[in-house]
């Protein structure tokens, strides 16, 4: 299936787009119970998007190398005429591929990529982007109670207790010593970015400056409000960002597109927040208050599906908040579109996206021009979430709302051309959701070209077909210690892609995080004697319970608890209590089990 074409200017320079990794994210652990199988948000998760990273860096590179016809998705007339005239370009508009892990050799490349091994961190207390979105007036009740959660999380759960406070959901926030690492590092990674790419849109002059930047984090984000952490995010990345953006480079008009299958609504309410609070500003200084300097204005544009997260339940506000379209009035820019079940690639691409989805950069635009049209105020976001695509597990997809895998590749190039349109070409996308390798994988993959083609480097979109991720996933299986196979690829892009993989991937060099202790087990082995002539029975302690039925034995009876209480579970949403052993506390007797003779009597008669 062809993606419609999407008419470039071929003499425009590539983008060179910086890719932003932060280690420090891995130290965001789930420490309740040693069972972490239910939790589907983990960082560990990073290393799939890795290998999608890596897997587009090898195939540009194959792509750049070799010139070829028009590919799937790109507009042959767009295309110089003369294979020597685009060759000429595309080796003037390629950089090279800079890999700044400083423990790894750098492989030569050559693409419009850098990748950056960040090392930035925010003090969660002080920084003033962060106070700006998650602050208080008189004192930041939020930072300071998420702060001590994190620290006293290990303590808690030694303790037998959770170390998210009862009211928040237990299955889907956890929290760990590292956490506020992670947390602190995947913000300072964003603002980072930031400065990056304003820094590259001020030097007009380089050769190829960094206008735009994918930041791969976790925890996402966009669930989180101001002080109402949820949906797997305790601070708001994208929303912080942006603050960062306004208040050290006098940025004071924001778009952000949301991607992501579920409803950002912490984004969208932290923008509402903000917009209010600069059009009472406005509206002051249009009767007579002292000018002051420009408020930030927030355009909050999502397209995700209304029956899942965080409106499955149905709840009026959390339902209604997700369907608002609103352009203008009380200051307020927000859209957001739903998406919709298609019985082909077709429709979607003939149906769907241009009648539907790509309102969202119209109304966007509307935004830029009704706010004081196109200047050097205005900076772009894509909250970029994977866990729409048809490859996500079919559990986080079961309402069946999805896109195709090319979406995030042809989204990437909209939103790319409305940025060099409306902002300069300045563009930061930040990971979101996604949960499933595959999906993430390929989401990363397609995304990543998306950002640097401009239809005529010969990105084909078979590259991520399914044939060629089962191929990819099988070079890059893990092995022990988290390393990719040894086994050299056949293919050369797949070899490339590993190389590339081996040295931007960090996952395999975090140390695991500490469990929950088990207790030590007070049952000892009983004596075993020879069978008397007489016949015996010996009856169990406490009958052994039946899969899944906690508490609950085999014929149904509930089952006495013979040990102190494990850590808490997650409420309705899964059981986590470990499965550990029965005992007595230290010095107490090990109670004999009774036994029990039978007496037969005699044999009725006949």
């Amino acid at each position: 299936m062809n993606v419609p074409d999407n008419p470039v200017d071929p003499q425009h320079s590539v983008p060179r787009t910086a890719v932003f990794l932060q280690k420090a994210c891995l130290q965001h652990r789930y420490i309740r119970t040693r069972d972490n199988s239910h939790i589907v948000e983990r960082p560990e998760r990073l290393r799939a998007v890795n290998v999608g990273l890596a897997a587009a860096v090898a195939r540009l590179e194959e792509s750049a190398a070799s010139p070829s016809t028009p590919t799937p998705g790109t507009n042959a007339t767009s295309r110089v005429a003369s294979q020597e005239e685009d060759a000429d370009e595309l080796t003037r508009a390629l950089g090279k591929l800079q890999l700044s892990a400083p423990s790894q050799s750098d492989p030569p490349t050559r693409v419009p990529i850098t990748f950056v091994q960040s090392d930035a961190s925010v003090d969660l207390l002080n920084d003033p982007a962060v106070k700006f979105v998650h602050g208080d007036i008189e004192r930041d009740i939020y930072l300071e109670t998420l702060s001590a959660w994190a620290k006293d999380s290990q303590d808690k759960v030694n303790k037998g207790e959770s170390e998210i406070p009862g009211g928040y959901s237990q299955g889907d926030l956890y929290l760990s010593p590292g956490s506020l690492d992670a947390i602190q590092g995947a913000l300072g990674t964003v603002c980072e970015a930031v400065d990056a790419v304003m820094q590259g849109s001020a030097q007009a002059t380089a050769a190829s400056p960094t206008n735009q930047a994918f930041v791969a984090i976790r925890p996402p984000g966009h669930h989180c409000g101001e002080d109402t952490p949820s949906g797997f995010c305790f601070v708001n990345n994208v929303a912080v960002g942006a603050a960062h953006a306004h208040l050290k480079h006098n940025i004071n008009r924001v778009v952000i597109f949301d991607i992501d299958l579920h409803h950002g609504n912490g984004t969208q309410a932290i923008a509402w927040g903000i917009n209010e609070e600069t059009y009472r500003r406005q509206l002051e200084a249009e009767h007579g208050a002292p000018a002051t300097k420009p408020g930030l204005q927030i355009y909050y544009g999502s397209i995700h599906d209304i029956l899942s997260y965080p409106c499955e339940d149905g709840k009026a506000e959390l339902v209604q908040a997700a369907s608002v379209s609103i352009h203008g009035p009380h200051g307020q820019h927000i859209e957001n579109i739903h998406l919709q079940p298609y019985a082909s690639e077709q429709e979607f691409w003939d149906k769907l996206y241009p009648q539907q989805y790509v309102r969202l950069l119209a109304k966007a635009g509307e935004f830029i021009e009704r706010t004081g049209s196109p200047s050097d105020d205005t900076l772009v976001f894509i909250s970029c979430g994977f866990d729409a695509n048809e490859h996500e597990y079919p559990s986080m997809s079961r309402h069946q709302r999805k896109v195709p895998a090319s979406f995030y590749h042809r989204f990437a190039q909209d939103a790319r051309a409305f940025a060099e349109k409306y902002a300069k070409g300045r563009l930061i996308s930040v990971l979101e959701g996604g949960y499933s390798d595959r999906a993430l994988t390929s989401g990363a993959m397609a995304h990543l070209t998306g950002l640097v083609d401009t239809g005529n480097i010969g990105v084909d979109q078979s590259w991520w077909s399914l044939a060629n991720l089962t191929a990819l996933e099988s070079a890059t299986k893990k092995r022990r210690g988290g390393r990719p196979s040894q086994t050299v690829p056949s293919e050369p892009w797949l070899a490339r892609t590993v190389e590339l993989f081996t040295a931007i991937d960090s996952s395999h060099v975090v140390p695991a995080a500490p469990r929950a202790a088990i207790p030590p087990s007070g049952r000892t082995l009983r004596e075993r004697r020879p069978p008397s002539s007489t016949s015996t029975a010996s009856v169990k302690a406490s009958p052994a319970t039946s899969p899944g039925k906690k508490g609950e034995t085999k014929n149904g009876a509930r089952a006495k608890k013979t040990q102190a209480s494990a850590p808490p579970t997650s409420g309705s949403e899964s059981d986590l209590t470990d499965i550990t052993s029965g005992g007595t506390s230290e010095g107490e007797a090990t109670k004999k089990l009774p036994r029990v003779i039978l007496k037969l009597g005699p044999a009725p008669k006949a």
